[in-house]
């Protein structure tokens, strides 16, 4: 964050000072809510959680270098301390259902304005771009791949994973300082409202939309709603910004109607400003094309995995042009950009021959849809087909549709041939995935349901074998991973026995 004295802090927040020696002591650091990552000059959140209270630990985070802490009610060490009835923010992610006294919201308020002064500071004086991201699928990639291109252009700061919500969104952007030149934010929602709440956090100079799926479609109600949410983010950039918009999705196309910034449109399509053509795919489902930008072409070859890629590659690539860099630094920036978010499409092959790949952070059915077509793409490439294996989860938040849409991914494997399904859980959901498959054409054991993870793992651990690739995928509240990483560690077991 931009450095700021504790009376300056108390005065953006609305704040109390408390047992503060000095009021003109300098936080030089940022700000942190866990009080294990504090160091000297930072600034220490005190906010309540589910299992504990940041308030307890506000003594350890000073004598491990805070300066003071952001607090609800005074805590015997220095302190700027907010009312309860401080403010609210929208809540998107996180779950304040422990904070009856209102607490916890009155900190996320604090620390959301803080966030909103330091970076509006740190746009004057230093010219920090701030970029959002928001889309029903692909935010995190696309974020990494944004980082990835900017970064030949100055510092960038970007959140780790998807830390996207009414905590990590503010948290990020206070660790912008004065040597930050880009700030990479995502931006979820849960409902109409939350983008633009968060875009006042963090004001964005460009935009980018990447889709409009059902992803949250249980919490929204319709993908219109979904539509409404996401072009709050173009809604929020200035005349002078730019909203980078996929011209292969119509519900994201049309939102240049509702944006004052300049408009430049990515995708397949002939009529986007930034284009792909020619796109292949190599037999580790890495995308190769020809990205087309100003009237010239130049070759990329990605590094992360799958064909979805192409598109947050170019939503990538023309926030980077926009920023002043040339088609070649974009291009080699692209093709050397590799996965920096765990769970996301992290293929690993085992000493004894198993790919892996582990795309279990979070699940919709856009992303499901997409990681099942790189799972085949590995599978099939090569000298030798090999055998192709899905394990999947329940996908939440999908509300009325959800059975249907579980059903649809089923179907979806058997069409594409994947070898073995094996469906993990006993809702209805779960239960309406595996239907599917053996509606569409399933034979035998193809598509398999098991009830919880150690069935599956039990069941792979009888049946894999070298050479197999499998793709391990559900939203991250199945906690699916546990799959994954037995395989990887299981097979980096057998090899170590082999010796």
């Amino acid at each position: 964050m931009i450095e700021m004295t504790l009376r300056e802090i108390a005065d953006v927040v609305g704040g109390e000072l408390h047992d503060v020696p000095d009021p003109q002591a300098l936080v030089t650091g940022s700000v942190e809510f866990d009080s294990r990552r504090v160091g000297p000059g930072d600034l220490f959140l005190a906010l309540p959680g589910a299992n504990s209270d940041g308030h307890d630990y506000a003594a350890n985070a000073v004598e491990a270098g805070a300066v003071a802490v952001l607090a609800a009610r005074p805590v015997g060490v220095p302190a700027i301390v907010v009312a309860p009835d401080a403010g609210t923010v929208p809540a998107t992610s996180v779950a304040l259902s422990h904070d009856g006294d209102g607490s916890g919201a009155a900190v996320l308020a604090a620390l959301a304005e803080l966030a909103r002064v330091s970076t509006e500071r740190l746009a004057e004086r230093t010219g920090l771009t701030v970029v959002g991201v928001t889309g029903s699928s692909g935010k995190t990639s696309t974020k990494d791949l944004l980082a990835a291109v900017l970064a030949p252009l100055g510092p960038v700061v970007a959140p780790p994973g998807s830390f996207n919500n009414e905590l990590g969104h503010p948290w990020t952007a206070l660790r912008a300082d004065a040597d930050t030149k880009f700030l990479a934010l995502e931006m979820s929602a849960r409902g109409v409202g939350h983008i633009a709440a968060l875009a006042r956090i963090a004001p964005p100079r460009i935009g980018v939309v990447l889709n409009v799926g059902t992803a949250h479609l249980g919490e929204f109600g319709s993908r219109e709603a979904i539509a409404q949410a996401k072009g709050e983010l173009v809604e929020a950039l200035p005349a002078e910004g730019l909203a980078v918009l996929n011209a292969d999705d119509p519900n994201v196309a049309a939102m240049a109607s509702r944006t004052k910034a300049r408009v430049v449109m990515v995708g397949l399509s002939g009529d986007a400003d930034i284009r792909a053509t020619d796109v292949t795919t190599d037999e580790q489902a890495r995308a190769r094309f020809t990205l087309h930008a100003g009237g010239a072409s130049v070759p990329v070859q990605l590094a992360v995995h799958g064909e979805h890629q192409v598109g947050n590659a170019l939503s990538a690539a023309a926030v980077a042009l926009e920023c002043g860099a040339d088609l070649a630094t974009v291009a080699q920036a692209l093709s050397g950009a590799t996965a920096a978010s765990v769970r996301r499409m992290d293929v690993r092959t085992t000493p004894d021959g198993i790919t892996v790949i582990n795309d279990s952070y979070n699940a919709n059915p856009d992303s499901v849809r997409a990681a099942l077509k790189a799972l085949v793409t590995l599978a099939k490439s090569g000298p030798e087909p090999r055998r192709s294996w899905a394990v999947l989860g329940e996908m939440g938040e999908l509300g009325d549709t959800s059975v249907i849409e579980h059903d649809a991914i089923g179907r979806l494997a058997v069409r594409l041939d994947v070898d073995r399904l094996i469906v993990v859980g006993t809702g209805r959901p779960s239960r309406g995935m595996h239907q599917g498959a053996v509606m569409e054409g399933s034979w035998g054991e193809e598509s398999i349901l098991v009830p919880d993870i150690s069935a599956a793992i039990a069941l792979l651990d009888d049946e894999i074998a070298a050479g197999d690739v499998v793709l391990v995928k559900a939203s991250k509240a199945v906690g699916l991973w546990a799959v994954a990483e037995h395989l990887t560690r299981a097979g980096e077991g057998s090899s170590e026995a082999a010796r």
